[in-house]
């Protein structure tokens, strides 16, 4: 079973994460014999938090109870406060994960925080455009490792600029190994191009007892 752990903070980007937690929560699409999944929200305390499009959230748990595991999903969205220093309890957290097989996923704003502690200075990502990362993080020494991608996948690190969200969505879904090879794509096609062929074709992936 793998636990994923949405961090939550005021203004996150609410579109960003649409894609990927609507399908890891609902597992509409799954392939007979996915693994379970547990989807939690997190944050640095229970206070509620406000996205950017207005919607209250209460976070399910607590940094200190992330568990360090191969096991273990970190989803970090963008926002417009990850320059506050109290958000580098989380980036610690994320550096644990790393090192001990869990999966860490940072999209737009939150490759920023990263960056800036280091962890993408030896290995191939993204952010939102050459030069982001460098204005935002000042200490950033990952250039050569920067892909100039929507969104780029090296193991357990997925990284993603904030218009990459369906294609991040789709590197995580193929990582959790959730959907058979054909659905990921059926869906990754539909969700593209919104095209029906590729609905049709997404329905007839699925095992039986899961249309619709």
């Amino acid at each position: 079973m793998f636990t994923i752990y949405v961090y939550v903070l005021d203004t996150l980007a609410d579109w960003e994460l649409g894609h990927v937690t609507a399908e890891l929560h609902s597992g509409r699409f799954f392939k007979k014999g996915a693994p379970k999944i547990s989807l939690k929200t997190v944050s640095c305390s229970k206070e509620p938090i406000q996205t950017m499009g207005g919607l209250t959230v209460v976070p399910d748990c607590l940094i200190d109870e992330i568990a360090v595991s191969e096991s273990s999903v970190l989803l970090l969205p963008g926002a417009n406060m990850w320059n506050e220093a109290k958000y580098g309890t989380i980036i610690e957290k994320a550096q644990e994960l790393l090192a001990a097989g869990g999966v860490v996923c940072a999209i737009c704003g939150a490759t920023a925080a990263l960056a800036g502690a280091g962890l993408l200075d030896n290995r191939p990502h993204t952010s939102n455009g050459p030069g982001f990362l460098e204005m935002f993080a000042p200490s950033y020494k990952g250039t050569g490792f920067y892909v100039d991608q929507p969104s780029v996948a090296d193991d357990n690190l997925i990284t993603a600029a904030g218009t990459g969200g369906l294609l991040w969505a789709k590197q995580i879904l193929a990582r959790l190994d959730v959907f058979a090879p054909d659905t990921l794509e059926a869906w990754y096609d539909y969700f593209t191009t919104g095209a029906p062929q590729y609905f049709y074709a997404l329905m007839q992936t699925l095992p039986s007892g899961n249309e619709g």
